[in-house]
């Protein structure tokens, strides 16, 4: 083909596209826009015409499976645009479902709008953490019944500040009253590394050998001794302690405690709090 008749070819080629776009304009092909249409699912009346989006011309689709099949029309992106999920804020954690024993709290967020044409999902929606309360739904101080030590992550310690279980305690006291211990980690069972729950994830960090710091605060603390069960008070650096995680049963050890202290130091994944 000389080069006078490719010149041509690609003009003709040229006008022909230019027509099919201004014929889209004006309703003839102008897919998703023109009919109008932008369908939840997969739908087959859901369609157009027009040139696709893989770069074909005729029948198009204007549905949220055109994207995963790839027979959308050219325009589904502008007619149809992605919108991710949103969500709101998270709420305050519940109390404990049970008083007195170890058990679980929950904190929820809700759909403000749900994602539309392959827009990003929802995430979690609810989260579940385990806590311990002191307080009987009458009021009673129930902390002293419990002998080894319940620990939780001390991520869980601002939200308590916020909503402390007692109303015995004033602003002062609690401030006064808290401290911080330092224990040797000597054993744990192997239920603690195999915790993945996004509630419990925590517990991985537990490790024979390690030194962790574990804060008393309201409402763990009791109201009279001004203590948390199973801080080892009194108890000399031999001593063999217990401990638990809230929230696994299972998740278990022992260790020594080292001192107690003001303020500890230990590394936000080191440390944790009476509960």
């Amino acid at each position: 083909m000389g080069g006078a008749a490719l010149a041509g070819a690609l003009w003709l080629g040229l006008l022909w596209r230019l027509w099919a776009e201004s014929g889209a304009e004006s309703g003839t092909g102008a897919g998703c826009t023109a009919a109008g249409k932008c369908c939840e699912g997969r739908d087959a009346a859901c369609v157009g015409r027009g040139w696709r989006a893989d770069g074909g011309y005729g029948t198009c689709f204007c549905d949220e499976g055109c994207r995963r099949v790839g027979d959308c029309c050219h325009d589904h992106g502008q007619a149809c645009p992605a919108l991710p999920c949103i969500v709101g804020e998270w709420s305050h954690w519940s109390g404990c479902a049970e008083q007195c024993k170890p058990d679980l709290r929950i904190r929820r967020r809700y759909v403000q709008q749900e994602p539309k044409n392959s827009g990003e999902p929802c995430p979690v929606l609810e989260e579940k953490a385990g806590c311990l309360d002191y307080l009987t739904y009458q009021g009673k101080d129930c902390g002293h019944e419990h002998v080894p030590a319940f620990i939780t992550t001390s991520e869980y310690s601002k939200e308590r500040k916020q909503r402390t279980a007692s109303p015995l305690w004033s602003s002062e006291e609690e401030e006064a009253g808290r401290y911080c211990v330092e224990f040797k980690t000597e054993s744990l069972s192997h239920h603690c590394a195999l915790e993945n729950r996004p509630y419990a994830r925590w517990m991985q960090y537990l490790r024979e050998g390690h030194t962790v710091c574990v804060s008393c605060q309201p409402p763990a603390m009791n109201i009279d001794t001004h203590r948390c069960s199973g801080d080892g008070h009194n108890a000399d650096r031999d001593k063999i302690l217990h401990w638990e995680a809230v929230g696994n049963s299972r998740c278990q050890g022992t260790w020594k405690k080292v001192r107690q202290l003001e303020e500890c130091s230990c590394p936000p994944v080191h440390s944790f709090i009476f509960t």
